[in-house]
């Protein structure tokens, strides 16, 4: 059982440059990532806590509140309940930073523009790594991604299209392109009007896909690079035409 913060670290010494529940959040998250407060533990009571970094207990409970939101604290009732060290879940990490992308990009400071820019910088490298890092198993994922069936309920095949970029991505077998990458794509597809794009179009991002799996398979890393780039090119008029997007959001 993990010790009281108080027994690892003086009193926090409250600045005032910063919210004290922000910097009593800080020294929590710092010791969760650390691993000092392993997932499971239980944390001490708002009135231990309070003792322990000289604040108030509103502070305290200020200061959990931000954490739960960042899925690092849960709370649990009842006789055996508290606030116990949550294990951090890369998927809840994706869809948090997806929905703040979405809030961000329907106000002028993250448009389109953006969005894909960062994007063609992101997957043609991803796709090079995946191509010099395929295994078998990593072959036969990108391939069955490029052979999903398309959901009779969605006739565009979008989802099948988004989850060929997810894999791509955990094909580089670096988490940090999926913690990247998939929200901005999750952002785009919330934001297309699937049934402005037509059949033809969908066709044409079936076999782009098909080629950079097929590069991916073979391990042409240069060749999946530029397959990936040219794609993604390809696709920016298809999302300014048919996204739902503020009238800035479009500009270069």
């Amino acid at each position: 059982m993990p010790a009281d913060p108080s027994d690892r670290a003086p009193r926090l010494q409250v600045r005032r440059d910063r919210p004290a529940y922000q910097q009593v959040a800080d020294e929590l998250r710092t010791q969760i990532v650390g691993g000092l407060l392993p997932a499971g533990s239980r944390l001490p009571n708002e009135a231990e806590l309070s003792h322990s970094f000289a604040v108030s207990r509103s502070t305290v409970r200020e200061a959990l509140r931000s954490l739960t939101s960042q899925h690092l604290v849960e709370t649990r009732r009842g006789v055996h309940g508290g606030s116990f060290v949550a294990a951090p879940d890369p998927q809840r990490v994706v869809t948090a930073l997806g929905e703040s992308l979405g809030v961000l990009v329907r106000t002028p400071r993250l448009g389109l523009a953006d969005l894909l820019e960062a994007r063609l910088l992101l997957e043609p490298a991803a796709a090079r790594l995946a191509a010099e890092r395929a295994d078998p198993d990593t072959v036969e994922a990108v391939r069955a991604a490029v052979r999903a069936p398309h959901d009779p309920r969605d006739p565009s095949g979008f989802v099948p299209h988004l989850d060929f970029h997810t894999t791509i991505l955990m094909a580089t077998g670096n988490l940090m392109f999926t913690l990247m990458g998939q929200p901005v794509s999750d952002v785009l597809r919330t934001s297309l009007d699937r049934t402005a794009v037509d059949q033809a179009e969908w066709a044409s991002v079936d076999a782009d896909h098909a080629v950079v799996a097929d590069h991916i398979a073979s391990g042409r890393a240069d060749q999946a690079e530029s397959a990936m780039r040219q794609h993604l090119e390809s696709l920016r008029p298809l999302y300014e035409r048919a996204g739902h997007w503020s009238d800035s959001t479009t500009s270069g």
